[in-house]
């Protein structure tokens, strides 16, 4: 079990910053687990959550966090977890959450979000609370998303055979995707071959030829050295914000009390924010040592981005087809990100001017 203490000064400067939850040493301790290591933004967005919520609780709430796989090893288990209650907070991705909750998967849907203030702004508003309460209709009010923050960036192609500059360029390439249908839609709608593969599998996947390519952001491409595995060329398309959901226990979570709830909901807030901020950092870096390392980066042009983007208009309709809540959840993305970007180009006609 992994556990943090925070310094006397961050404790004291959230204290100060919300009242305290009790005052007569009654205790609630969270159990949040994430299948991830200390060097990615989960564990960045737990630390900040446990840090706030047992500060702003005046140490009323106790978050424990368990980090890798001492609870729970799989996205459908860890859920299960979730629902009956021996897990308080989990995070997932959407391909991790997908078997249970298919429409979560609209977050993979390619280029409908153009860059992190979007995206941001999307997570940020009644996106998340219609998710929200489409998952807790699935789940028979036993699960609850909290809130959507970022896990690695933005998803881009690359692969181990050459640049891919246009979607003729992808033609063929083996890449792999996670077993969720909608991922290999979009692969085979850019002309790919779709190849599901374990995520331990997938260095020696790029070694012996058995995937070409893959669809992740750099941070994770540097993090499991798959350069070192031969993965040498990245399109820089962005077709995916990598959206990460964080659930809980909805009757633990609806048992508290208003003040405590409070502080959980403020706490989440400070979450999402860290892993918001937590993959722009950190892939400054990356890119930089796969650069370093004679990996080749490839910026497509407007012109090209709108060919990869018109090459993947068949998954929306797939989407809709095919996925219970597709339409339901399409149409509250679509809508959320048309008003984020009035609202962005409004601030930029009082900014620029």
């Amino acid at each position: 079990m992994m556990k943090y203490i925070a310094t006397a000064g961050i404790i004291a400067a959230y204290t100060l910053a919300a009242a305290p939850v009790y005052a007569d040493g009654h205790s609630i301790t969270l159990r949040a687990t994430a299948n991830s290591n200390e060097n990615d933004e989960d564990y960045d967005g737990l630390i900040v959550f446990k840090n706030y919520v047992e500060a702003a609780s005046n140490g009323a709430i106790e978050v424990e966090l368990f980090i890798g796989t001492q609870l729970c090893s799989t996205g459908a288990e860890c859920l299960e977890g979730v629902s009956e209650g021996s897990i308080d907070i989990y995070i997932s991705t959407s391909g991790g959450a997908a078997g249970i909750f298919p429409y979560v998967q609209v977050l993979d849907l390619p280029y409908l979000m153009s860059d992190d203030r979007v995206a941001e702004g999307v997570l940020q508003g009644d996106f998340v609370r219609t998710m929200r309460d489409m998952a807790l209709e699935t789940s028979d009010d036993t699960i609850r998303l909290m809130t959507v923050g970022n896990t690695g960036g933005w998803r881009n192609f690359a692969n181990t055979v050459r640049p891919v500059m246009t979607p003729a360029d992808m033609e063929g390439l083996k890449i792999r995707t996670v077993v969720a249908d909608l991922p290999q839609e979009l692969v085979r709608a850019l002309g790919a071959s779709p190849t599901p593969i374990p995520w331990p599998e997938l260095f020696t996947s790029f070694q012996t030829g058995v995937v070409e390519g893959s669809k992740n952001g750099i941070t994770d491409i540097m993090g499991m050295k798959f350069p070192d595995a031969g993965l040498q060329y990245v399109t820089l398309d962005g077709h995916a914000y990598m959206g990460a959901l964080w659930w809980m226990n909805n009757e633990r979570f609806t048992g508290m009390d208003e003040a405590q709830r409070r502080v959980i909901v403020d706490g989440f807030y400070a979450l999402q924010q860290a892993t918001f901020a937590s993959p722009k950092r950190n892939s400054i870096q990356a890119y930089a040592d796969f650069v370093e390392g004679g990996g080749n980066l490839y910026v497509p042009s407007p012109e090209e981005k709108a060919m990869f983007a018109q090459a993947a208009t068949p998954v929306q309709a797939w989407f809709r087809e095919n996925v219970d809540g597709g339409n339901e959840i399409l149409d509250a993305l679509i809508a959320a990100v048309d008003d984020v970007e009035a609202d962005l180009a409004a601030g930029y006609d009082a900014d620029l001017n």
